[in-house]
């Protein structure tokens, strides 16, 4: 690229002070003699070609930045060479001439052009065209070369911007010695996220290891946190805590939210000092242990509310991480669908059916209250039980109905039917009910599903999927 052209790019730039190569493919002679000298002292490096085939074959030798095209060659449509320049490494800039009106011109630009100028037109006319595709050509150059849209990071898949957001926070995280909190619905990728911090962290060579806080009884999750001493219950042998276990390497806390007051406070306290007692111990033990909490509840409103202690919501909420919900992540819900067909299908030996476009259309459009682990499993479902080449979306609906229908329905007590009805023409079905109650908690919450589940006391899936139940039935209405 020229130095005059590049100052108006961007000034200054001493690595692309070389001539920008230049491609005019016009059939005339005459007219590309007129135009080499309209540029004259640009510092372009002109090249010129009078036919399709000439045209094409410099397009692949040269690779020019810029290109000005003749709709109109002897040997075919020049705009078909838009195809030929959209194959190189760098596609080039391309301004089409036509003699035919501004429509023609629109045309180009929609198959890819990037500008267009109506013979016949001066001097002038054409630096500026070529002038602002230059420019816009290095910008977009720039963009590309500073995008980096990764498709992956660690077992978490996904190239939408909400989880670009996601791998930038867990390399910030890897870097760190901080704690870290990761909220999201059931589902959606918590452990995953937790476990690609510690694998890109120093700590990647030592263990990771898991508590379910929710799925451990209260009078249990003190030995399984800090560990007993042989006797401390009567038969009681000595066993290792999660946090021994975890020595060196990290310590993930599923559903910290669901540990008693007087557990936090004990986390609390180590998180604070590094030491702790086992059970029945009388004698501290350390650990060098990295602690990374996660809930699938709003840790704010649940702090607000009193089930997390304040000061160990502020120490462990050092660095949120939100992992978005699959509802959230467009695109990616088809190329999940993808990904998770071929690894069961390869697990299974079986050939993966095809996702037809209606299939694609279907999964997007599903609300996904079980997120990323549903999708994983209907994808296993759909390989084990499809029994085409290809992945129709009836197929997707029915296998998605058999799923909704097999969960149990949960009761919940609407605030404004407190009072049992005394008659039964009073007596509303049940789902018109649960229906009522849930969107009187959403209004109450301000549309916040999370604290309308919290306060409603079902999972935020639930409440996902009965709105995706009545959305159903109205449209078949």
């Amino acid at each position: 690229m020229c130095w005059c052209w590049m100052q108006l790019i961007d000034p200054g730039h001493e690595a692309d002070r070389e001539a920008m190569k230049t491609l005019i493919i016009e059939d005339s002679t005459s007219l590309c003699a007129i135009y080499r000298g309209y540029l004259e002292g640009t510092g372009l490096e002109i090249h010129t070609a009078h036919d399709m085939a000439s045209g094409k074959e410099l397009l692949l030798a040269l690779a020019p930045s810029l290109v000005l095209l003749d709709i109109e060659l002897p040997d075919g449509n020049g705009l078909d060479l838009l195809e030929v320049a959209s194959t190189l490494p760098q596609t080039p800039a391309v301004v089409v001439m036509t003699g035919h009106g501004a429509e023609r011109g629109e045309g180009a630009i929609e198959r890819g052009a990037t500008d267009f100028l109506s013979k016949p037109f001066d001097a002038a006319r054409l630096r500026v065209t070529l002038k602002n595709a230059a420019k816009q050509q290095a910008l977009a150059e720039r963009a590309e070369n500073s995008r980096s849209v990764r498709t992956k990071l660690g077992a978490l898949h996904g190239e939408s911007t909400t989880m670009q957001a996601v791998y930038d926070a867990i390399e910030s995280l890897a870097t760190s010695r901080a704690t870290a909190f990761i909220s999201g619905e059931s589902g959606a990728g918590k452990e995953l996220a937790a476990r690609a911090i510690h694998d890109l962290s120093a700590r990647a060579p030592e263990a990771f290891v898991t508590l379910h806080c929710a799925t451990i009884a209260n009078d249990q999750i003190e030995a399984e946190l800090f560990g007993e001493v042989a006797g401390a219950r009567i038969g009681a042998n000595a066993r290792a805590g999660v946090l021994q276990r975890a020595d060196g390497g990290t310590l993930f806390l599923d559903e910290v939210c669901d540990m008693s007051f007087d557990m936090q406070s004990a986390l609390l306290g180590f998180l604070q000092n590094g030491s702790y007692k086992p059970v029945g111990g009388d004698q501290d033990c350390t650990a060098d242990v990295r602690v990374i909490a996660a809930t699938n509840r709003d840790p704010l409103f649940e702090m607000r509310e009193g089930r997390l202690r304040e000061d160990l919501y502020y120490r462990l909420h050092v660095v949120p991480v939100r992992i978005p919900s699959l509802r959230e992540r467009g695109d990616d819900i088809a190329q999940l669908a993808e990904l998770f067909m071929q690894r069961y299908a390869e697990l299974e030996q079986r050939p993966p059916p095809v996702i037809t476009p209606d299939a694609r259309a279907a999964l997007c459009g599903y609300a996904w209250p079980g997120n990323v682990r549903q999708l994983e499993n209907l994808m296993h479902r759909m390989v084990l039980m499809n029994t085409g080449s290809t992945l129709e979306a009836s197929a997707l609906h029915r296998a998605i109905s058999e799923s909704d229908s097999q969960i149990d329905t949960v009761t919940l007590s609407s605030p404004e039917h407190s009072v049992l009805p005394s008659s039964a023409e009073d007596i509303e079905p049940l789902w018109l009910t649960e229906k009522k109650a849930i969107e009187h908690a959403i209004d109450v919450c301000d549309g916040n599903v999370n604290r309308a589940s919290g306060l409603l006391e079902v999972a935020p899936s639930t409440i996902y999927r009965k709105i995706q139940s009545w959305k159903a039935l109205s449209d078949t209405q």
